[in-house]
């Protein structure tokens, strides 16, 4: 009973040109102790790669996963999202405020209204998407899991399903009021051996705000692949 008492819904939302398998491991660890946890992939990307479609935005992906909470019927959940992610968790939010229990943003951008990766994504990601808006693209396609310092042994599994990302989802200025600022819990979670200066700037701010719980963990970006245990561990915490 204890357990069962003790048992909490994970919701793990993942980044760009990833898709929900990228939980894998996370996922198994999570269960192992008995929570539920649910991976969704967004639009146009993992095994929902056939929809990739001009058409998808942010907006579109805010709506996936809210859709998966409403009709899963989901409540107090754990909200994760890995980096571009944390524009999406911070859409949904905005409008599942009351179904969110914990909020974590992993290795994340941590926008602010009106901000889209166009405005504050690194200056390798910023000028990408001015190329490729500029030749007319619609999606940009992945860095190479070596970028990112995935371990070695798992760089060709991750480089084999990651997959291109809708452009119109980087560019869309996310609409936010301050939701995600009134959960009780929020953490974020900074993956120290791959460099970023915008996640560092993030972490530190978060720090220093009231309410937020900043952990360090010694891998690269990636890190439901390289360290999916202690990343059970802390999203148990």
């Amino acid at each position: 009973m204890p357990e069962q008492a003790n048992t909490r819904t994970f919701v793990l939302v993942h980044g760009a040109w990833h898709g929900g398998w990228c939980w894998r491991r996370v996922t198994e660890g999570l269960e192992r102790r008995g929570h539920r946890v649910f991976t969704p992939t967004l639009t146009g990307l993992g095994e929902r790669a056939h929809l990739l479609s001009p058409s998808i935005n942010l907006d579109t992906h805010i709506a996936d996963v809210v859709n998966l909470v409403r009709y899963e019927g989901l409540s107090d959940i754990v909200l994760v999202g890995h980096s571009y992610a944390g524009f999406v968790i911070s859409g949904v939010a905005e409008q599942e405020e009351a179904a969110i229990g914990a909020f974590v943003f992993l290795d994340a951008f941590v926008p602010e209204d009106g901000d889209s990766m166009a405005t504050i994504g690194t200056q390798a990601t910023r000028d990408a998407l001015e190329a490729a808006t500029k030749r007319g693209d619609t999606t940009l396609p992945p860095r190479l899991a070596e970028f990112f310092r995935v371990n070695p042994a798992d760089r060709a599994w991750v480089d084999r399903l990651c997959g291109p990302h809708p452009i119109g989802a980087f560019v869309q200025p996310v609409k936010l009021s301050g939701a995600r600022e009134r959960i009780a819990k929020r953490a974020y979670i900074r993956a120290s051996a791959y460099p970023n200066p915008v996640f560092d700037a993030h972490a530190a701010k978060l720090k220093a705000r009231p309410g937020w719980r900043v952990y360090d963990v010694p891998c690269g970006h990636d890190v439901m692949v390289d360290m999916p245990d202690r990343l059970a561990e802390i999203l148990c915490e």
